[in-house]
């Protein structure tokens, strides 16, 4: 790794004595839109985005204090709300951590703020002509021990049960059981059973009287049923997600899961400064 430093941190690093550091950072002063900020993009966004280039690019890193507001409304040419909307940002991106006193300075990398959403699955489907939903089961039951357990309710309670496979071009990718309990003034189980398609199957939470739901991800090994239906080995690997949702007095309403190819499906995020590329 080469040992050089790239332009703008010598001075900070080389400074002692009671020289004040912080005027080693930046000396650059210019007019607003300096360092190509483009015509649509806010101020704000584009001091943002700048301080995060350049701790991208090693010249501001880990530990090091970034230039003061005032040398920032100098290099930028913007007034003091201007630069404290970018400062808040970084601070939403986890780039930068601010000390009472002190000023700004630049995070490390913590992997335990890492967040995965299940937005990188969903958009890969939502809107694909090639995917579609197939109802496999859909059936009034009675809530035996182990379902009333999970459904919190009675032994005995009426229930639907459904299950269904979606496919992508032709490749079953996930199994879905779901039971919901039975209530003939609600109108969720109607709503689900006209679920034909997986954006209307991932949007079907978002109904009136589903104001909260629970998701629970665990990596699981599909037994010689489900393997079945997905057309893979048994005891092949999938993300099992968990869904549980309740109405406005907290009761349980449904509960499923979606068991997903372990092959198809994989989830990526990013810590730190975003490549440009991705």
């Amino acid at each position: 790794m080469s040992d050089s430093n790239p332009a703008g941190t010598d001075a900070f690093r080389s400074q002692q004595g009671g020289e004040d550091p912080v005027r080693a950072i930046s000396t650059r002063v210019g007019p607003a839109g300096y360092r190509g900020r483009r015509s649509h993009e806010p101020a704000y966004l584009h001091i943002a985005n700048a301080i995060a280039d350049d701790i991208g690019a090693g010249i501001y890193r880990s530990g090091d204090q970034l230039p003061t507001e005032a040398q920032l409304r100098a290099e930028f040419g913007v007034s003091p709300m201007t630069v404290r909307r970018a400062i808040n940002i970084l601070l939403d991106r986890g780039l930068v951590t601010t000390t009472q006193g002190k000023g700004t300075f630049v995070r490390g990398l913590d992997l335990g703020e890492a967040v995965f959403r299940l937005q990188e699955i969903t958009d890969l489907w939502v809107g694909d002509g090639t995917v579609d939903v197939l109802l496999l089961e859909a059936s009034i039951v009675s809530a035996d021990q182990d379902t009333a357990a999970v459904l919190e309710c009675e032994v005995g309670s009426p229930t639907v049960f459904m299950r269904r496979l979606i496919h992508r071009r032709g490749l079953p990718v996930v199994y879905q059981l779901e039971h919901v309990l039975y209530d003939e003034h609600r109108p969720l189980v109607e709503a689900q059973l006209q679920i034909t398609s997986l954006d209307g199957l991932l949007r079907s939470s978002q109904g009136k009287g589903i104001p909260s739901g629970r998701l629970t991800i665990q990596a699981v090994s599909l037994d010689i049923d489900q393997a079945a239906i997905l057309q893979v080995p048994t005891g092949s690997p999938a993300f099992s997600l968990e869904h549980r949702f309740r109405d406005f007095e907290g009761r349980l309403v449904s509960r499923g899961i979606f068991l997903c190819r372990g092959d198809q499906f994989r989830l990526t995020t990013h810590i730190g400064v975003v490549p440009p590329s991705e």
